[in-house]
């Protein structure tokens, strides 16, 4: 039997239209409306597609966006001046690094100026610490949208055994532990991992973040899985598929995640959710 689709996009939908409801509310309320910076350097076609589309849902959501677009000649310190000065601007709640930068910019000293209270995509090393200890204050975007897919299907994530394929710090590792904390027994798998098809068909909940088009095949997922594919990898003929070769794994799973329509969607939800819950925060701490 065919696996149920994890629909990313009409979950995220919902989300959004919660989330516009919360910043009509929260303005009304409070004279606060959540406002996000973002920040792009150069001229990167898919990264200026996906600032576009990120602007699009805030303005949807009714979050106040501050755009700065700057040329790739930018120097780090002019960069870090306007991080500082975004921390500094109190209609910013959430500030928005979009990577990859120049590579004459260290990508690590601008993300760690960003302030841990308006850290919109959760990469600052004081939120990952405080995910660290089960403490969260803001979660990165991507897991955190993971982790409300699997949700919505009902599943319980307690005692199951969940395997994730990839370590990034963006993906991989937070993952991991969002998945611990709800008491899943968790395998982290990489290159060096010997005989990752056997580890993989072990995986009730299977999270794919590798890179490799179709590289997970159905030969590596244990029947009635729950398989999350987080890649999005461009074919010769434009198109774009997953890291999980969808079709024939979409017969033995159980519920499985399309690309593209599965994650990326919750991405950009989740960045906004980021963002009023910092807003939600400031306007606190104003009473």
């Amino acid at each position: 039997m065919a696996a149920k689709l994890i629909d990313g996009k009409a979950l995220a939908q919902t989300i959004r239209e919660r989330m516009a409801k919360e910043v009509v509310e929260l303005h009304a309320r409070t004279g606060v409306r959540p406002g996000l910076a973002v920040v792009l350097v150069g001229d990167d076609p898919a990264s200026h597609l996906y600032v576009k589309n990120k602007q699009k849902a805030c303005d949807a959501a009714g979050i106040y966006v501050d755009e700065h677009k700057l040329p790739a000649a930018t120097s780090q310190a002019d960069l870090l001046a306007l991080i500082h000065k975004k921390n500094a601007d109190p209609k910013v709640h959430g500030i928005l690094v979009q990577l990859p930068l120049p590579k004459h910019i260290d990508s690590k000293v601008i993300l760690d100026a960003v302030s841990p209270a308006k850290d919109a995509d959760g990469f600052h090393p004081y939120n990952l610490g405080r995910l660290l200890e089960g403490n969260p204050t803001f979660e990165a975007c991507t897991p955190k949208g993971i982790i409300a897919m699997i949700e919505s299907t009902g599943s319980s994530i307690e005692g199951k055994r969940a395997v994730v394929v990839g370590r990034s710090n963006i993906v991989g590792k937070p993952v991991s532990l969002m998945l611990l904390h709800r008491n899943a027994t968790v395998t982290v798998c990489h290159s060096r991992t010997r005989d990752l098809p056997a580890v993989c068909r072990e995986a009730d909940i299977l999270v794919v973040a590798i890179g490799k088009a179709k590289f997970v095949t159905a030969d590596m997922v244990k029947e009635g899985a729950l398989v999350i594919d987080v890649g999005t990898n461009q074919l010769p003929d434009k198109t774009f598929v997953g890291d999980v070769d969808f079709g024939p794994v979409s017969l033995k799973a159980g519920w499985i995640s399309p690309v593209p329509g599965g994650v990326g969607p919750m991405t950009i939800t989740m960045l906004l959710y980021n963002t009023v819950e910092a807003a939600k925060r400031f306007a606190d701490s104003k009473k």
